[in-house]
């Protein structure tokens, strides 16, 4: 019962609340309705949930100290409850209803994992066509290759899909517009269990015809349960700068920009790195070749003054194979950056982690 809400009371009606909540969270939740059954499930519970009804005879019992108790409430204005709330060692008090939406947050972060959070990259193109969501599919399915818990998000209403690069289009799951409601904290486990998945990696992608843009309190949902669920989320992006983009932008460990060694597409690259560098913390090139014209990478890193990440060669096998429905990983040159770009990240994370 290590993942377990417990709560302790004997209130019907109080009980009927804080179970609602629960179930609103998401998590698994244990009722003691005595203080025998508290005792007993008190050190392994994730939060402790008390009631007043219970509570003067919990205190008689002086159970251990710990953190993550909450004294919940019907009746805040109550004498004694402040009191009550000391004498159980409560952190927290929560009178109902006011405090429903900050409770079902406790109760979902308390059951959450601990993790150190997942690397999240961000991948715009410099133009039309660059290659943006043919890299971020490229960058998911390497993660997943890796042995990572990998979720790709399609952060682009206006693309053709990125469920269709991986082949995942006919997947069963959730697509945006089965959140577009949500707001506040979403559990990760439930993010998970409700994403197609396709070459060992989640998808959240767009249902086909029209689209509504993401709200951003929704992608700031998803990105903050993608963050704490998963090991890598890659997010590809819109060139035009939404508000859910901004989101997605913002929690960027590393933004990727894409831009073809071409004059015209490094003047339009200008552009949205300016719009860019607003957002993310750090915004690096990659150049896709070949260059019909001999422009180098170098150069073009330079006029927009960017941090060379690569260069994307040609793989005249990469087109065929998303076509066929084919997640693009395997050999090739697109997987070798991939692999060189997540290995380095991987080494920098290691590098940055404090001592123990």
């Amino acid at each position: 019962m290590s993942a377990a809400v417990l709560i302790v009371s004997a209130d019907a009606e109080l009980l009927d609340d804080l179970l609602r909540l629960a179930a609103a969270a998401d998590v698994e939740a244990h009722v003691a309705s005595d203080v025998i059954g508290a005792r007993s499930a008190w050190r392994d519970a994730a939060l402790v949930i008390a009631g007043p009804d219970l509570s003067a005879e919990l205190a008689d019992r002086a159970p251990p100290r710990r953190p993550g108790v909450i004294l919940a409430t019907s009746e805040p204005d109550v004498d004694g409850v402040y009191r009550l709330a000391v004498d159980i060692g409560a952190q927290d008090v929560a009178p109902l209803p006011d405090a429903e939406a900050w409770l079902v947050e406790r109760m979902a972060a308390a059951t959450e994992p601990a993790a150190a959070g997942a690397t999240t990259i961000g991948v715009l193109g410099g133009r039309g066509g660059a290659g943006a969501s043919v890299l971020s599919a490229a960058l998911a399915a390497s993660g997943a290759g890796r042995g990572l818990r990998t979720l790709l998000i399609d952060g682009d209403p206006l693309g053709g899909g990125i469920d269709l690069v991986l082949g995942a289009e006919g997947a069963p799951g959730a697509r945006w517009s089965d959140y577009s409601e949500r707001r506040g904290r979403l559990s990760s486990a439930a993010l998970h269990d409700s994403l197609p998945t396709r070459a060992g990696l989640a998808v959240l992608s767009w249902h086909r015809g029209a689209v509504e843009p993401v709200p951003a309190e929704t992608m700031r949902s998803v990105l903050d349960a993608g963050i704490r669920g998963y090991d890598l989320v890659v997010a590809d992006l819109p060139r035009q700068i939404t508000d859910a983009g901004a989101e997605a932008l913002t929690a960027a460990d590393v933004t990727l920009i894409v831009v073809p060694a071409e004059v015209r597409a490094a003047v339009a690259a200008d552009r949205v790195a300016d719009m860019a560098r607003r957002y993310t913390r750090d915004l690096r090139l990659v150049v896709r070749g070949p260059a019909p014209g001999g422009l180098k990478p170098a150069v073009i890193a330079e006029s927009l003054r960017l941090p060379l990440a690569g260069v994307m060669s040609a793989d005249r096998r990469l087109a065929g194979a998303i076509e066929r429905g084919e997640p693009p990983s395997g050999g090739g040159p697109l997987n070798a950056f991939c692999t060189r770009f997540l290995g380095g990240l991987a080494q920098a994370r290691l590098s940055t982690r404090p001592a123990r």
